[in-house]
């Protein structure tokens, strides 16, 4: 079986991918491939229903809807994405660094995830808008410092974990600092569970960042986001009732799919957890642990 067989061994798995693929293409490349000008207006078109020259139709303005559905990708997924690379830099460096730190420091670092993770994440995201303005960067922002928490505490539990392992003890015994215990027989250990976390953060991510567009927090406008179109199309639902159906599929549909792929990395991913402490090291550690050993007998 090929290597692809192996990731997705499912149909339904690779129509995932696949769903996957085709959207983040879009974000990539959809101000190339839009069959019309998103921001431009036709007064005429006004809640024009499908047609050749606008397969979804319009919107209140005229705009053609394809166009702003493919254009507003960018925003809903990639800045999903650097919400997710915030929330990963910002909560898995601190918690793995966090078990190793003393006590004090991890204890301030612990007391603040926990205030973090008491504030309502609307009046969180209000909060920073007021503070820096409304903008995407502004509402990037936020989403990612509201995943801080959920990595800083998988990631400090799983390190915890392996922090007790014999052969992480063998080698502080032998004189290992806390940095070389981290970066050699730590963090490699950490990376399988860090994947599946980013993985399954994604689609909150694209919730998120789509959830505050709905509420005027993000991509202003007349830029076209996935959120604000579909907050805009609620508001016109009596003269369109077909027009919100579009945004609120492509939300749906992208977070279905991700969640299908994290649930597969989940279920491919190594052992972990209290089950992974028990794992023997790799020949690697087993040769540098033996190397260290041997060291004292010829001084």
């Amino acid at each position: 079986m090929s290597l692809l067989g192996r990731a997705l061994p499912t149909a339904y798995l690779r129509l995932a991918a696949g769903v996957v693929v085709f959207m983040f293409a879009l974000a990539a490349f959809g101000g190339l491939i839009a069959p019309r000008n998103p921001l431009a207006q036709g007064a005429g078109d006004a809640f024009a229903g499908s047609s050749w020259a606008h397969p979804l139709g319009t919107d209140f303005l005229g705009r053609d809807t394809l166009s702003r559905l493919i254009t507003g990708a960018r925003p809903s997924l990639l800045s999903a994405a650097v919400a997710v690379a915030i929330g990963l830099l910002g909560g898995a460096i601190p918690g793995m660094a966090s078990v190793f730190l003393a006590r004090r420091v991890e204890y301030v670092l612990m007391r603040a995830v926990d205030a973090l993770m008491t504030i309502p994440p609307i009046i969180f995201a209000i909060a920073v808008v007021a503070g820096f303005g409304n903008g995407l960067d502004q509402a990037v922002i936020a989403i990612g410092i509201l995943l801080v928490p959920r990595f800083f505490r998988i990631v400090r539990a799983e390190t915890l974990t392996f922090a007790s392992a014999q052969y992480v003890e063998a080698a502080t015994l032998l004189g290992a600092s806390k940095t070389d215990v981290l970066r050699r027989h730590v963090w490699r250990k950490v990376l399988p569970t860090l994947a599946v976390i980013s993985a399954s953060t994604m689609g909150y991510a694209v919730l998120g960042i789509s959830g505050l567009a709905f509420l005027g927090l993000g991509e202003l406008a007349p830029a076209a986001s996935w959120g604000s179109m579909l907050s805009t199309d609620l508001t016109y639902l009596y003269q369109a009732p077909w027009a919100a159906i579009w945004p609120g599929l492509a939300i749906f549909v992208t977070v279905w799919a991700l969640n299908a792929l994290s649930d597969s990395v989940h279920r491919g991913a190594p052992l972990s957890g209290r089950a992974a402490a028990v794992e023997p090291a790799s020949p690697e550690e087993e040769e540098e642990l033996t190397e260290r050993a041997r060291v004292p007998q010829y001084v």
